[in-house]
């Protein structure tokens, strides 16, 4: 389901690639939506892109704004039933906890483009 949401977001982003940059966040605002529909519910996804974009202007100061995903990792246990550990893993996306407080669901979504680099 998540592949109806993030094709209009490719598209776009290919033919973006053709004008200059114009976005003045990092990760432009179409990178933004699209970890946002892989990592969220589409209406989550949805209302976070679309403050981002509106957010997208002369009036903000832009910068650096990763988008922020609720996770409940699972339990340690949980991943040696799986035999997770067991050859390599494909790393794309890192998440990085929020705050300190281990209560917090809350993560940051960080894309590991050296993976990209290294699967070529």
């Amino acid at each position: 389901m998540a592949n109806f949401w993030i094709a209009p977001i490719k598209g776009y982003q290919y033919i973006s690639k053709m004008l200059p940059a114009s976005c003045r966040y990092y990760p432009s605002c179409s990178e933004y939506a699209k970890w946002q529909f892989e990592f969220n519910a589409p209406h989550k996804a949805f209302a976070a892109s679309s403050l981002r974009i509106l957010r997208c202007n002369q009036f903000f100061k832009g910068g650096i704004d990763y988008p922020v995903v609720h996770f409940n990792p699972p339990k340690t246990t949980a991943l040696l039933k799986l035999n997770a550990f067991c050859g390599k893993i494909k790393v794309i996306y890192w998440l990085v906890p929020k705050s300190t407080n281990p209560n917090n669901s809350s993560y940051y979504v960080l894309k590991d483009f050296d993976a990209i680099n290294r699967a070529t």
